[in-house]
């Protein structure tokens, strides 16, 4: 047996002790069960009461993480040692943000602080300048994390830029999004790290035409070279380093376009939340470790539950993104099927990510999380204070979340089968005091250390992402065959290209 699944062996037995239990009676023998299961840092508060778990099995997923050396795995992170094993590097993304004692990190955030300057240096040009719309060009960690902190955070702006997002390769999505600008008020950052992914140079090239040069383009890049040689001055591109993944990037020079949304100092207070997560994570003891705790109830579900798939359910309209970018920042990082030594793995891993908007979801699949044959655990994410004067109608959004969370857990007999609501599905409760710069920047870095508690825990690596390139290099081989210069070697895509050349 894989040594991770013989440490995870122990937690099937309280989960075997507890099948005949439901969340119902569990929250009746424990009377104090809300107050002891609920955890606050930084204006975020998380309850997980409603976790098909006791004391006892918390216990055991406690003994898990020191089995796993969780301690020394969270200072080896935050102290610039070398957790990515597969490619021999940091992972320094809270070096961005924080500023750690060990040299490495020191060095980072040094680094980061000095593109902070460039970036605030950039911004006041271009608030001087005629520009009043800002096109961010990329893909994956490139796009979701500006693109969700500038749809959550839109209100906190000036206004003095409109912000736009172009990611995808198809170009309907590039000439509807150009058809309502300006050439002469726009300019664009092309966000690549080896300034190679090929969607985001495509991209960057029609934009390039469109503006009639590079005069208001703009990169993020670890290849200033190739950059120059797209047609953007030196002077106009900010780093990115090998020591920050794409989907971790956000508080980096990545988030060019939220500072230009936000302004320097609604940048620096979403950096200061997620610092405050940072030491949290750093220093609390692992039963008050929000990060850790979010991430033991992860692997229950996934490893004794045997729950393929979790949801995430924000009641906040400004937080409807949040499932997109929880998708590449979970299922990049934990979806792995080999131990950090290069051994198959023999537990289950990642869970399928997926989810919408509190109210509209109750609408459309809430259906099948009451009464489907599937269990799905869900994280409802909501915000107290609202930032609108319709107080009457806030109170009703968070009426229905805090009903749909009890109804999950409890259930109801109903009249009939068809009304028959089983219940014992699992939840936990996120609430924000208010969605602020801050408090989002918390929320981000909750989630980015919880992926990396389960990462310890399941003895896989959260920083690769091998999966990613085999399908970019077979996208490669086949433009040939779609421009009729060559011959697929797989039958099925040979006989699928023809298709598409016999109807093209």
């Amino acid at each position: 047996m894989h040594p991770i699944a013989a440490r995870l062996a122990p937690l099937k037995s309280h989960g075997a002790r507890l099948a005949g239990h439901s969340l119902k009676s569990l929250i009746a023998a424990e009377p104090d069960r809300a107050a002891r299961m609920a955890l606050k840092v930084d204006g975020l508060y998380a309850n997980f009461a409603r976790q098909h778990v006791d004391a006892e099995a918390l216990d055991a997923l406690l003994a898990v993480a020191q089995a796993s050396g969780m301690g020394a795995a969270i200072r080896s992170l935050l102290h610039g040692e070398s957790v990515n094993r597969s490619e021999g590097r940091p992972a320094l993304h809270s070096a961005l943000r924080t500023t750690f004692d060990a040299p490495v990190a020191s060095n980072a955030a040094a680094e980061a602080a000095a593109a902070r300057q460039r970036m605030a240096a950039m911004a006041q040009a271009l608030r001087a300048s005629g520009v009043t719309d800002i096109i961010n060009v990329g893909i994956g960690g490139s796009d979701l994390g500006p693109r969700l902190a500038l749809d959550a955070l839109k209100d906190f702006g000036d206004g003095r830029f409109t912000i736009h997002f172009l990611s995808n390769v198809d170009a309907h999505a590039a000439t509807r999004l150009l058809a309502g600008l300006d050439p002469a008020k726009s300019a664009a950052i092309l966000v690549s790290k080896s300034f190679g992914t090929q969607e985001t140079l495509l991209n960057g090239a029609l934009i390039r035409e469109w503006l009639g040069g590079g005069e208001r383009l703009y990169a993020v890049s670890a290849n200033v070279p190739k950059a120059e040689a797209f047609g953007i001055d030196p002077s106009r591109v900010l780093p990115m380093w090998d020591w920050v993944g794409g989907r971790y990037s956000l508080w980096s020079a990545v988030g060019f376009s939220v500072l230009l949304a936000l302004g320097d100092e609604g940048f620096a207070q979403m950096l200061a939340g997620a610092e405050s997560v940072d030491r949290h994570f750093l220093e609390a003891p692992a039963d008050s470790n929000l990060p850790l705790m979010h991430a033991l109830f992860a692997v229950w579900n996934r490893n004794v539950e045997g729950h393929a798939a979790q949801a995430v359910l924000p009641y906040d309209e400004r937080l409807r993104l949040l499932p997109a970018y929880l998708q590449q920042l979970v299922m990049e990082s934990l979806g792995k099927r080999v131990d950090n030594e290069g051994a198959a793995i023999e537990h289950d891993t990642v869970p399928v990510i997926w989810g919408g908007a509190g109210t509209d979801s109750q609408h459309s699949f809430f259906q099948a999380l009451h009464q489907g044959t599937q269990v799905v655990p869900a994280d409802f994410i909501g915000v107290v204070e609202p930032d609108h004067g319709h107080a009457d109608q806030h109170r009703v959004l968070l009426s229905n979340l805090l009903a749909q969370v009890e109804a999950l857990a409890n259930g109801d007999e109903g009249d009939r089968p068809q009304r028959h609501f089983p219940g014992n599905r699992p939840s936990t409760l996120i609430l924000l005091e208010r969605l602020t710069p801050r408090s989002f920047g918390a929320l981000i870095a909750l989630y980015e250390h919880s992926v990396y508690a389960q990462s310890v825990i399941w003895g896989i690596n959260a920083f690769d992402q091998f999966g990613v390139e085999l399908g970019k290099t077979l996208a490669g081989g086949l433009l040939p065959v779609l421009e009729g210069k060559a011959t697929a070697s797989d039958p099925i895509s040979a006989a699928l290209a023809a298709e598409i050349l016999a109807r093209g």
